[in-house]
Formats: structure tokens, sequence, C-alpha cells
């Protein structure tokens, strides 16, 4: 046996390793944030330079290293749970992210997010100034029941707490969605998790929460 994550606190580990480590469709809700260089390779800067210094510092994860998280994070969800992919434009648009969902897979595409940076950054035509986030579900698909908040627009508005971490994520958004697919005392699961913003919002809402990253 390898290391055994531990619940509500930060884990030094492998995301893969921690999600094998769950029983299958024991998690509520995933939120996952590989890391990536599609967008900073698309722009081929090289050595990004102070501003995206951290971020840089980072390993890349490959492509055949994200579908092994996808493959366990589709195992790991329930019936009808939640999978909340962050990707940058380049990914969307090109829909590189599709390499990452398994070939045989149970998690489909149910809605998608724009998160407005509010803050201009790098581009050699256009500026980037957001982020996206798909949202995929694992059969049976439905909304009914599963999702309980209609008010969330599919375009987020907030600066980025980059104090938290070098690619942090806006904690507010991650505690409504929260709220929006899960219960009290459900498992919410980062496998990737950076800042830990969904470990934050998980105890705000009286979830349970297993996350861990690489330091």
């Amino acid at each position: 046996m390898g290391q055994q994550p531990v619940y509500d606190t930060r884990n030094v580990m492998d995301g893969r390793d921690l999600l094998r480590s769950l029983a299958p469709r024991s998690v509520a809700a995933v939120f996952y944030d590989p890391q990536y260089r599609a967008g900073l390779d698309q722009l081929s800067y090289g050595n990004e330079g102070e501003r995206q210094k951290g971020r840089a510092k980072l390993p890349s994860m490959s492509d055949d290293m994200i579908v092994e998280f996808m493959e366990e994070i589709q195992r790991v969800l329930r019936p009808s749970g939640h999978l909340f992919l962050w990707m940058d434009k380049f990914s969307l648009w090109s829909a590189h992210w599709h390499r990452w969902v398994p070939e045989v897979s149970s998690l489909a595409l149910v809605d998608g997010m724009i998160w407005d940076k509010d803050r201009i950054g790098m581009g050699k035509r256009t500026r980037c100034q957001y982020e996206a986030m798909a949202i995929l579900q694992r059969g049976p698909r439905r909304a009914g029941g599963v999702w309980t908040d209609h008010r969330i627009a599919d375009v987020w508005r907030g600066k980025p707490d980059r104090k938290r971490h070098a690619h942090a994520k806006p904690l507010d958004l991650i505690q409504r969605l929260i709220l929006a697919t899960t219960k009290p005392g459900d498992l919410v699961v980062d496998p990737a998790a950076g800042g830990y913003a969904v470990m934050e919002a998980a105890r705000a809402t009286r979830r349970r929460f297993i996350g861990c990253d690489l330091k």
C-alpha cells in the first residue's frame, strides 16, 4: 500500500495516487485544474519573465498524464456527479481538451463557464482576460434534483488572488458550485489542489474534502 491521503488537510502526493485510494462512485464533485502549457506554448514566449515566473516553475502535465487523472476521476465520481475542468482559451477554442477525455468515457459535457478575470494578460494578438471551465457529468445526465442553483451565470467576474497561488481560481465561484451540486457531508475532491481554494470552500459549506498537490 502506498501513502494514504488524509481528509480535510493538505496532502503532498501525486494526485493520481490520491484518486486511486478512493472507492468507486464515492465522490460528489471533482475540481481539476491540470498544469499544462497550451497557452504559453502557443504564444511561444519561451522565458515568460517575472509575471509568469510562479506558473512556469510548476511541472507541466502531458496529455497522457491528464488522461490518467481523468480515468480515475470518472471511476470515483458517483452517478450524476460533476467534474469542473479548468482550461485556457487555446485548449477551449482548439478543442484540445477533448484529448483529455478517456476513449471509453462515462463523462459528458453538460455545460461550461467563462471566468472573466478583469485584468489583461498576455497575447500576440488579443490579450487574454479569461479562463474557461468545462462542466462534465457522469451518467446518467440530469439536472433536476442534482443542480439546485439556477441563478449562476455562465460568465463569472472577479480578479484572481495571486497571493494564494500562481494560478488561483475564484473562491466564491467554487463555493457556489459546491452548494449547487452537493449536499452537506458529501465528498469533494481536488487532485491538483494548488492554493487549496476548494478545501476552503468545502469547509465553509460543510462538505468533506480530500485533495493534494506535489508540494
